[in-house]
C-alpha cells in the first residue's frame, strides 16, 4: 500500500472542528508532537489512525482518500488551462497544490470565476449589447446560486433538520401532503391556501403569496405533489426565515440579486426536505434500491424532484449514495448541476457528446444507463431520462429536459440500475470527458474543439479521421 500523506486534510478537519492540536491529539490517543508531524507531512497517516479518525468524526469514507479533492483539482486544472492559453502546469503539481493548500486553490478558482464574468460582460459591451444585470466583474446571479450549492455539496443540514422536525411535530404522513400542508399553513402561519385558474393558462403563476391578505394562491394546473412543494416553499419563507438568513450569513459575499435568488433556492431546498423528509426518504431509497419510478409513486412527486432530493442525502451518520445531478436541454445547456461528491462539471466548451444524458432525448420517457470513465480513470454509473411538462393545449410549447443522475462506480451495486451491467470491467466503460476544450483524450472521434494548450498536428499532406489531431512533439 502506498504511504498516505494527508497533512492538509487533517489540518482542515481540525480547523473545521475548531480544535487545537492538543485537543485533537487527546481525542485520538496520540501525542501532540506526533499529530504535529502528521499535519506537516513528516509522517504518513497510518491505518489505525485513519480508522480512529473515521469513527471519531463520522467522516465520509472518501475524506482521506487520494481522490477526495478531485473536484477541486479539476476546477483548478481547468482554470490554469483556460488562463494560460497554452501549456499548463503538470497535473501532478496541480494535485499537490490542491492537496497541500486547498484554501489557496479555492481562492484561485474564485478569482478566475470573477475574471471570466468580467470578460464576458466586456465582450457584451464591446458588441454594443446591454450587459446583464449584476455588478461588473462579478459572476451573474444565477451562477452565484449554482456555485453556492455546488460549494456546499448540495447539502444544507440545518434546513433538513428543521423540515424533518416540522413534519413530525405536525403529524404529517406521506400521501395527500398538499391538503395536510394547507392545514399546517393555516394553523402555523395563518395563511389560507386557494387553488384557482382553469388549469390551462400558463400566464398564471404557480404560486402567488399575498402578505396583506395572507393568502397563498396556487395554479390549478399543478399536480398534488407540486402543490405540496409550493406550499412547503411558502412555509419555509414564513416560518423559517431566520434559518434561511443564518445559512446565507455564512456566505457574506452574496449580495443583491444573488442573495435573493440564493434565499429562494434555500426555501426550495427546505420544501424538498419537507415533502421528502430525510429519514423516511433515505430508508425508502435503500429499501427500493434507489428505483426512481417506485420512489416517485410512493412519495407522489415527479421524477426530477426525486433525483434532486437524492443528490442531497449526505447527513453525517446517515448518508445515502453520493449522487450528482444535471439537467440539460437539447442544445446541451446545463441549467442545473448539483454534486455531493467529486464529479466535475466543466464551465468551458460544453459537455461531452458521448455522455448518455444527451442520448435521452432520442429515447423519451425511457430510463437509460451508462458506465462511463473520465480521463483520470474514475468510473461512474449514470442514469438518464427526459422530463416533459404537461402541454397547455394543442399547439402550445412544453419544457423538455434530460435529467442525469450519477454516482461513483463503487456505489453502483446499491442501485437497481446496476442489474446486468459489467461493473468490474474498466473496458466496459464509455470514455467521456468534462468538455472538449479541457478533455485530454487524444483519439476521440467526437471532439468538437481542440484541447486548450495542446499543439495540433497541422499539415497539408495528411488527412485523418480524428478532428483536431494532437501533435506528438
Amino acid at each position: 500500500m502506498r504511504k498516505m500523506y494527508a497533512g492538509a486534510r487533517l489540518r482542515r478537519l481540525r480547523e473545521e472542528r475548531r480544535m487545537t492540536q492538543a485537543a485533537l491529539a487527546k481525542s485520538l490517543d496520540l501525542s501532540p508532537s506526533y499529530l504535529n508531524q502528521l499535519e506537516r507531512d513528516q509522517r504518513p497517516l497510518t491505518i489505525p489512525v485513519l480508522l480512529k479518525l473515521n469513527s471519531t468524526f463520522d467522516l465520509d469514507v472518501q475524506f482521506f482518500a487520494a481522490d477526495s479533492d478531485a473536484r477541486l483539482v479539476s476546477d483548478l486544472h481547468e482554470v490554469l488551462v483556460d488562463a494560460a492559453g497554452g501549456d499548463s502546469a503538470p497535473l501532478t503539481e496541480v494535485e499537490e497544490l490542491a492537496t497541500r493548500l486547498p484554501e489557496v486553490a479555492r481562492i484561485v478558482v474564485a478569482m478566475h470565476r470573477r475574471l471570466r464574468a468580467a470578460t464576458d460582460q466586456l465582450d457584451l459591451l464591446s458588441a454594443r449589447v446591454d450587459a446583464p444585470t449584476g455588478t461588473p466583474g462579478m459572476p451573474l446571479p444565477y451562477e452565484d446560486v449554482r456555485d453556492f450549492f455546488y460549494d456546499h455539496h448540495n447539502h444544507i443540514p440545518q434546513l433538513d433538520h428543521a423540515a424533518e422536525q416540522l413534519f413530525e411535530e405536525c403529524g404529517l404522513t406521506i400521501g395527500s401532503l398538499d391538503r395536510q400542508l394547507a392545514r399546517v399553513a393555516e394553523e402555523r402561519a395563518g395563511v389560507t391556501v386557494l387553488v384557482r385558474g382553469d388549469g390551462a393558462d400558463p400566464s398564471i403563476p404557480k404560486r402567488h403569496y399575498d402578505p396583506e391578505s395572507r393568502t397563498l394562491t396556487l395554479a390549478r394546473r399543478l399536480r398534488p405533489g407540486q402543490r405540496a412543494f409550493q406550499i412547503a416553499t411558502t412555509l419555509g419563507f414564513l416560518l423559517f426565515g431566520k434559518e434561511l438568513d443564518a445559512v446565507l450569513a455564512e456566505s457574506p459575499s452574496l449580495s443583491g440579486e444573488s442573495r435573493t435568488l440564493t434565499r429562494i433556492g434555500l426555501a426550495n431546498y427546505f420544501a424538498g426536505a419537507l415533502v421528502l423528509p430525510y429519514g423516511r426518504f433515505l430508508r425508502s431509497a435503500e429499501e427500493l434500491r434507489y428505483d426512481l419510478d417506485l420512489l416517485s409513486l410512493r412519495f407522489e412527486v415527479g421524477f426530477e424532484t426525486i433525483c434532486h432530493r437524492l443528490s442531497t442525502l449526505q447527513r453525517q451518520g446517515q448518508r445515502g449514495v453520493p449522487f450528482f445531478l444535471v439537467r440539460t436541454d437539447r442544445a446541451g445547456n446545463i441549467s442545473k448541476r448539483q454534486s455531493a461528491t467529486a464529479f466535475h462539471f466543466s464551465r468551458v466548451g460544453g459537455s461531452c457528446p458521448l455522455w448518455v444524458v444527451h442520448e435521452a432525448f432520442a429515447n423519451p420517457d425511457r430510463i437509460l444507463t451508462q458506465i462511463s470513465a473520465m480521463p483520470d480513470g474514475r468510473r461512474y454509473l449514470w442514469i438518464a431520462r427526459t422530463t416533459t411538462t404537461v402541454p397547455h393545449g394543442f399547439g402550445t410549447s412544453t419544457k423538455n429536459f434530460a435529467i442525469g443522475l450519477g454516482c461513483d462506480i463503487e456505489y453502483a451495486d446499491r442501485l437497481v440500475y446496476s442489474t446486468g451491467l459489467n461493473l468490474g470491467d474498466p473496458a466496459a466503460a464509455v470514455p467521456i470527458g468534462a468538455g472538449c476544450k479541457v478533455c485530454e483524450r487524444p483519439a476521440c472521434p467526437q471532439r468538437a474543439f481542440p484541447n486548450i494548450g495542446s499543439p495540433l498536428a497541422v499539415t497539408e499532406h495528411i488527412s485523418t479521421d480524428l478532428p483536431y489531431p494532437r501533435s506528438v512533439r
